[in-house]
Formats: structure tokens, C-alpha cells, sequence
């Protein structure tokens, strides 16, 4: 999210116990289970674009039906870490990593492993709302099902449980048949979201999903991130800290200092923001720096 200078002066005054309040203050949830989706797993994660080492060693695990949020300043190699999750990390020229990413305990990057599959267990929401523009509402969503071939018995009670389930059903359900470039930009963002549970996806990845939207679009989406937790697992690049202690479980704090991104510490949301375990994670998320 871009930061205007009240937005800096607002962070700056940040105290993890107010943060933590924030946390704490997000309804109980039930102990993650097998039922709710399918938990992920990165083992010893290297990235490189080039020459240039951007990832160094990141062990990470995702429970399932949990939210993870990860922060950091920019260029710490977040957004990088997430594409090496569902294999779009190799779309770049000149891309590289080494190390496992084990969904449901298979590596996602053994040899043999359709992508294309991955691609649709693991989906992916990005900063910009980007729906296909000549296509309807209606056709957005449903569109993966036609790239990945996927058939289903009642595509008109698909379309609407998806938007439904984006917290987008009752503001578009009469005009279906319109441009998915007439809605507004977090309109757009949660049709990108509805588009992505289409083809029934156990974890979401999502890259900073409303650093371009309003207050209103973002509690929206925010909402939206809390009722899908408890169907799949969800990862969530962030740099709004209060975003982060409102709808994540668990937090991880990336940073690069002159080297490769590294994970400093991850640990429930509550204790990042209330008692972080390296003091510069505690300097990041009161405002000292980044």
C-alpha cells in the first residue's frame, strides 16, 4: 500500500500492543483440521533471477484453514516467496529456485507434476484486479473452468455460489451479462476472487490484494478473506500491519539486509505485534523503518 505522510505518521505512533489489540480482538477461530482444505509446506526455499539471489532459505509451514500474513519492506522477496508456491515463479525469464513446496505432503516440483494442477489446488489473487475486459461478469468467473477443461453440473449455481462466496453476489447478481470492466476496482478484486474459487482451489495466495482499493472495498475483501479461511488455506502479502492483525492467524516477518530476502521470525499474529522475538521485527511493525 502506498503510504501518504499521515498514513507514515499513523504507523510510526504503532505500538505492538496496540496491534496486538487489534489481533486479539478478531473473533476465536477453531483449531485448523483436514476438513478445512489442505495445508502447504516450503522447505528450504531459494530464489534467483539471474545472477541475483532474492530468497534465501525460507522454511515455512501453512495449516490448513489458516491465514498467514507476510510482511516486510519492499524488495524483501514476499511476492517472490508466493509465486514459488503454485510453480509462477518459473513464468520469469531467467528465474531459478531450489528447495520443496509439499502440498498435501507431495512437492509440488517433483518431476511429472502437472502445473497446470498445481495451478488450480494453489490459485492466485494479485495486487491489480485484472478481469478479462471482453468478457461478462458471468464468463470472468467462470473462465478457469474452460482453460483447465473442468466440467460441472449446474455452472449457473456455480457462478452464483462464487460470488457469493466473494461477497459479490448481491451487488451484480442483475446485470451478470455486463463487462467485468464496468465494476469498480474492488468489485473487480473480489470477481478476480470469485474467479479464482471457480475451479475449487485448497489454497489462495494473494499478493498484497488491496493495496489500490478504498477503506470500504477493503474491509470488504478483508471480510471476504475471513469467511474463505474456513473452507482453504490462505497466504497474504501485506504491508498494511493493521490489515495483517485483523484477518491473519499466524504472521511472518521477511527482510533483506544488503543480501537475499530471509524470514526472520513467524509466529502467531498476536505475539508478532505483542512480543516479536528479534528486535527488528519489532522496529518494522511499530514504524522505525521500512
Amino acid at each position: 500500500m502506498i503510504q501518504t505522510p499521515e498514513s507514515e505518521k499513523t504507523m510510526s505512533s504503532t505500538t505492538p500492543s496496540s496491534l496486538a489489540s487489534v489481533a486479539s480482538a478478531k473473533a476465536e477461530r477453531s483449531a485448523p483440521t483436514s476438513a478445512q482444505g489442505t495445508g502447504l509446506e516450503a522447505r528450504g526455499i531459494h530464489a534467483w533471477f539471474g545472477k541475483n539471489h532474492v530468497l534465501s532459505n525460507i522454511n515455512l509451514d501453512f495449516a490448513a484453514g489458516s491465514v498467514t500474513a507476510l510482511i516486510g519492506p519492499s524488495g524483501c522477496g514476499k511476492s517472490t516467496f508466493i509465486r514459488t508456491l503454485n510453480r509462477m515463479h518459473e513464468f520469469i525469464p531467467g528465474a531459478a529456485m531450489a528447495g520443496e513446496v509439499l502440498l498435501d505432503g507431495k512437492d509440488v516440483y517433483a518431476p511429472g507434476v502437472d502445473v497446470t494442477k498445481i495451478r488450480l489446488q494453489v490459485g492466485m489473487v494479485f495486487q491489480k484486479p485484472n478481469p478479462f475486459p471482453s468478457m461478462t461478469i458471468g464468463e470472468n468467473v467462470l473462465s478457469g473452468l474452460k482453460l483447465a477443461q473442468l466440467k460441472v453440473h449446474n455452472k449457473d449455481e456455480l457462478l452464483e455460489s462464487c460470488l457469493v462466496r466473494a461477497g459479490l453476489w448481491n451487488e451484480v447478481k442483475d446485470r451478470l451479462d455486463a463487462h467485468g470492466g464496468s465494476l469498480s476496482g474492488g468489485q473487480q478484486q473480489r470477481l478476480c476472487i470469485a474467479r479464482a474459487l471457480a475451479v475449487s482451489p485448497e489454497v489462495l495466495l494473494m499478493d498484497e490484494p488491496c493495496s489500490a482499493l478504498d477503506p470500504g472495498s477493503t474491509l470488504r475483501i478483508e471480510e471476504t478473506i475471513r469467511e474463505l479461511s474456513d473452507s482453504m488455506t490462505i497466504i497474504i502479502v501485506t504491508h498494511n500491519m493493521q490489515q495483517a492483525a485483523r484477518v491473519s492467524d499466524y504472521t511472518a516477518f521477511f527482510l533483506s539486509d544488503g543480501g537475499p530476502g530471509e524470514m526472520i521470525e513467524v509466529a502467531t499474529t498476536s505475539e508478532i505485534f505483542s512480543k516479536p522475538k528479534d528486535q527488528r521485527t519489532e522496529n518494522y511493525v511499530t514504524g522505525r523503518f521500512g
